[in-house]
This record gives C-alpha cells, sequence and structure tokens, in this order.
C-alpha cells in the first residue's frame, strides 16, 4: 500500500497524470479537483473532507488541477487479487469521480492518523488495513464484482499454536500479515478471515495483545525500564507503547510496575509477621 499526502497544486493551468497503480483519495478539506480525458473535457467536482475519490490505472492518463489536501493510497494488485480470492487475473476498479463510503472513510482516517504519527503501530497494521481496503473495494466498487467467500469453521489448534510461536519468536520486529499466513500455508485474506473466525480478534489485535503480555511480564522485574521493554516487545516508540498499554490495562506501564512491586512488599511484609508469630 503506498500512502501520500498531496497538498493543494499552486499551479493554475491543469497537467498530465499518469497512473500504474489502482488508487483512491480521501479529501482531507473543502476544495475542488477538476478531471477529464483531455482539458477540453474537463469537469469541475467540490470536495468537503471526508469525500472520496476512486482512480482506476486502466483510464490510462488523463489531466487534472487539484486544490485541495488529500490522502492518497494506491492498493496494490496483490491485496486486491487477494480480496477476490484470485478470481479474475486483475480486480478492475470502477472510477467515481466522488462518492462515500462510510467503511472505507474510516479505514482511510485510520491511515492518515497512523500516518501523522509516524507508523508507529508498525507493518503488520497497514497490511490489515490494506486488506480491509481491498475487501470493501472489490465487493463495492469492483466492475468485475465476486462477493468475499464466507468461510465457516476457522484454523486448528496445531495452525493457531505455529501462529504465537511464531508471534512470540518475532515479538520485537515488524511482522507482517503476508509473513504470517505464509507459515502456515494460506493465502492473506483467507488467514484473516479464518483466524478471526477462530480467535475473536484480527492477527493485528491479537499480536498487540500478546505484546502488552509479554511487556506485563517484564514490568514486573524491579530494574526492567520502560523503554526497553517497549522495544524488546515490538513498539516503535516508549510514546506508543505507553498508549497501547494503558488502553488495554487501563494503567501506565510505570504505574503498573509501581502497583506490582508495591504488592509484593506488602505480601513479603505479611509473611515475615507471620513467621514472627510463628503462625
Amino acid at each position: 500500500m503506498k500512502v501520500e499526502l498531496v497538498p493543494p497544486e499552486s499551479v493554475t493551468e491543469p497537467r498530465l497524470w499518469v497512473r500504474h497503480d489502482q488508487a483512491f483519495a480521501m479529501m482531507l478539506g473543502r476544495g475542488s479537483i477538476e478531471w477529464g480525458a483531455r482539458r477540453s473535457t474537463m469537469e469541475k467536482f467540490d470536495y468537503s473532507a471526508g469525500d472520496l475519490a476512486l482512480c482506476d490505472r486502466h483510464q490510462g492518463e488523463w489531466v487534472g488541477l487539484m486544490n485541495t489536501l488529500h490522502l492518497q493510497i494506491g492498493i496494490s494488485d496483490a491485496a486486491l487479487m487477494t480480496a477476490s480470492d484470485g478470481a479474475n487475473s486483475y480486480v478492475e476498479l470502477g472510477p467515481q469521480r466522488k462518492f462515500a463510503d462510510p467503511r472505507l472513510g474510516a479505514l482511510v482516517a485510520a491511515v492518515h492518523t497512523e500516518m501523522v504519527a509516524g507508523f508507529p503501530s508498525g507493518q503488520l497494521f497497514v497490511d490489515s488495513v490494506e486488506q480491509a481496503m481491498a475487501v470493501t473495494l472489490v465487493n463495492g466498487h469492483a466492475v468485475r464484482n465476486r462477493p468475499v467467500q464466507i468461510y465457516r469453521g476457522g484454523l486448528g489448534s496445531a495452525r493457531l499454536r505455529r501462529i504465537k510461536e511464531l508471534v512470540h519468536a518475532k515479538m520485537g520486529d515488524d511482522l507482517s500479515l503476508d509473513e504470517m499466513a505464509q507459515s502456515i500455508g494460506l493465502s492473506t485474506a483467507h488467514f484473516a478471515r479464518m483466524f478471526r473466525k477462530s480467535t475473536g480478534e484480527t492477527p493485528y489485535q491479537f499480536v498487540l495483545r500478546q505484546r502488552v503480555e509479554r511487556a506485563k511480564a517484564m514490568l514486573r522485574a524491579p530494574d526492567a525500564r520502560v523503554l526497553d521493554v517497549a522495544v524488546a516487545c515490538g513498539f516503535k516508540t516508549q510514546q506508543h507503547f505507553a498508549q497501547v498499554f494503558r488502553d488495554v490495562c487501563e494503567v501506565s506501564p510505570t504505574q503498573y510496575r509501581q502497583d506490582f512491586l508495591d504488592s509484593e512488599v506488602i505480601c513479603a511484609s505479611e509473611n515475615h509477621s507471620e513467621d514472627t508469630l510463628g503462625l
């Protein structure tokens, strides 16, 4: 997935655009874009924040004049084909100059928030969002639409164990959705759906929870530094680690460690008192 923040253009003459991937954009403010196959046929569209536009590479070249801030996202062929379960040699998206899609808009907003923060959640988060976008595009905006198959059941215990072993082995690394799927011999989209069916969580949510559990165990050591724990558990920044930890545990990492150490002191004191009294 390619993500680019495109500022309003300062030029007043439309320029030629050539797309080599299938992309869409979400407007981040009010403005307009003029589109056309050639300058004589350009049409102006006014946008508000949150409006979407879908560009298909099979249109080839067009001219455009863009004077609105927008986030442009290129979806890979691999993600689109995976979302369609390989039904076609390629997935063709129907161009739409202006449309609304609440699910797609929410996914783009999540990517924008992640980009502004410097992508602290890592590759697995980006992969997961791209796959969710691809499913939405295939189901709602593909020219040749085949609904995504819903699989019954879930992953077997052996495959789930293999995934957990992989996550623990690569706890400090930037794990990808493709890597998780390949480790048990499944396509990315099939794996993501089957995993959620089995666990009630997305792969990203599962990995995040495993990282927090590992962090809790490490924080129980009295000399553990929060920054060291964050890095060892796969978080890119201490700030992101603290935010995720607080969201999951409702306390900061520092407070969690202090509460644990205080409880240890109380237990030790009570045990000492019992020994003194001969209990």
